[in-house]
């Protein structure tokens, strides 16, 4: 029970980061979540939106993952998977607050799912 509502917690991050990515990007609150400057948010709302795409995929994973239950045991440990080296990347790369916000959820609901 705790790794499905952890499983989806990770989900609804990234819909939510989806949802900044695509189509809130160059609005006051994507560029207050992202740090953003007016001019920048401008210039790379196209990238970001592609970029939100992708996140929209890990959240659909990972609601097939819930929706199947039990049987979607390898495709949730996938897309944590993926969310976590995800996370990874981008806190080395970009934020360390994506660390927080994205690998840490994801490597909770891996050791939950892994548990149980």
């Amino acid at each position: 029970m705790i790794a499905a509502i952890l499983t989806g917690l990770v989900a609804l991050i990234h819909v939510y980061i989806a949802i900044l990515e695509i189509w809130l990007w160059d609005t006051p609150r994507g560029r207050k979540a992202f740090g953003l400057t007016p001019e920048f948010a401008r210039q790379s709302r196209v990238l970001a939106a592609n970029q939100g795409v992708y996140n929209a995929f890990l959240a659909a994973g990972l609601g097939w993952g819930l929706w199947l239950g039990a049987a979607g045991f390898a495709i949730k440990i996938f897309f944590l998977g993926c969310v976590f080296v995800a996370g990874l990347f981008g806190a080395a790369t970009a934020s360390r607050k994506i660390l927080y916000i994205q690998a840490l959820p994801a490597a909770l609901a891996l050791t939950a799912l892994l548990a149980s």
